[in-house]
Parts: structure tokens; sequence; C-alpha cells
């Protein structure tokens, strides 16, 4: 049996009245993206405004007619997932992820990913691999991962870490979190 999905986990969260701007940290996010990082990392203690700063960049960049660089002819869609600690199940995981890719396109699909079935969830590589294949085609676009400290589960990590290495050009991963993931950090900062 399918497990609904939350939807609003997909959601973009809304900008409050009254917002603190921070333009200096939006502009090194900007810098990052620009100089076309892979990650993008957000690691700070509980309250320092990790979802508040990525959610105001996010609509700024749904918002740019121009994008971000002179290079960018289009707006830069974002795929959001608030991750909770209910996602360190392989499969659930794999359903959101899908779930905030299809908010980038409509035409990202599960069937082929192997999602759709009440079958046994295939291998991550076949899984990954599918999505990543999907991914290529897509326009620009942030995949943020909001509270990843949630998720304990060493397939998730490992997952993650492989979709990273292969992530196509025009995909950039944002991590909100508060520790390090436990994936090699310090190559991908070499």
């Amino acid at each position: 049996m399918k497990v609904p999905l939350l939807v609003t986990k997909l959601n973009l969260p809304h900008l409050r009245p009254g917002l603190v701007q921070r333009p200096r940290l939006l502009s090194r996010l900007n810098e990052s993206l620009q100089a076309g990082h892979k990650l993008l990392l957000i690691s700070a203690p509980a309250g320092f405004g990790k979802t508040t700063l990525l959610s105001a960049w996010a609509h700024a960049l749904a918002a740019s007619p121009a994008g971000v660089g002179p290079d960018r002819r289009a707006r830069m869609k974002v795929a959001w997932l608030s991750l909770d600690a209910s996602d360190n199940d392989r499969s659930r995981f794999f359903a959101y992820l899908v779930a905030a890719l299809k908010t980038v396109d409509s035409a990202v699909d599960a069937h082929t990913v192997g999602l759709d079935s009440t079958s046994q969830l295939p291998a991550t590589s076949f899984v990954l691999t599918s999505l990543l294949n999907q991914m290529e085609g897509l326009p620009d676009f942030l995949l943020v991962l909001d509270d990843y400290h949630v998720i304990d589960a060493a397939p998730i990590h490992e997952a993650v870490a492989f979709l990273l290495e292969r992530l196509p050009s025009q995909v950039h991963l944002v991590i909100a979190t508060r520790a390090d993931p436990p994936f090699s950090l310090s190559r991908l900062r070499g």
C-alpha cells in the first residue's frame, strides 16, 4: 500500500512580515551558485535562521527575471523538501525526493525509478541512476534538503553522497542542517 505524502513538506516556506534582511549571506549564496558549486551547506545551531535564509533566497531566485548570473535566462526553480525523522526510511525518502523533483518538472516519473509499485524497492543505485538521468534534462534548479540533521540512517546518507557525486551541472544541492552530514565534506571542499 502506498503511503500518502504530506504535500506541505514540499512547499517553499512563506516569508513572514518583518523579515530581517541578510544581504551579505544572500550575496554569498549567490556567489556560490554562480561559481557552480554542487553543494551549498548551511550548518548552524537551532534558531539561527537557516530555513528563513534559504526560503528568502529561494523566493528571490524564483522571482528574479534574469536568474542569478548573466548566463541564466530563466528564473531558478526550487525543489524543496523539509525532512523529519520519519524520512529515515529509504522508500519514504525516495518517494519524497521524487515528489520534490516533480515540483520542478511534472515529467519526473516515479514509475521509471521503480517507486510506484507495491513490490520491493529497487536497489539504491538503480533508483538514483534513474533519477539522475531524469534530472539531466531539467532546467537549472536548487534541490533543498531542509533539516537534514534529522536523518541518521546510513543508507540515506550514502544515497545523498551518491547523488551529490553525480549531479548534473545545472542541479545544485542545498542542505540545511544543525550538524555537518557524515559524507566526505573535506574532499568536496578541496
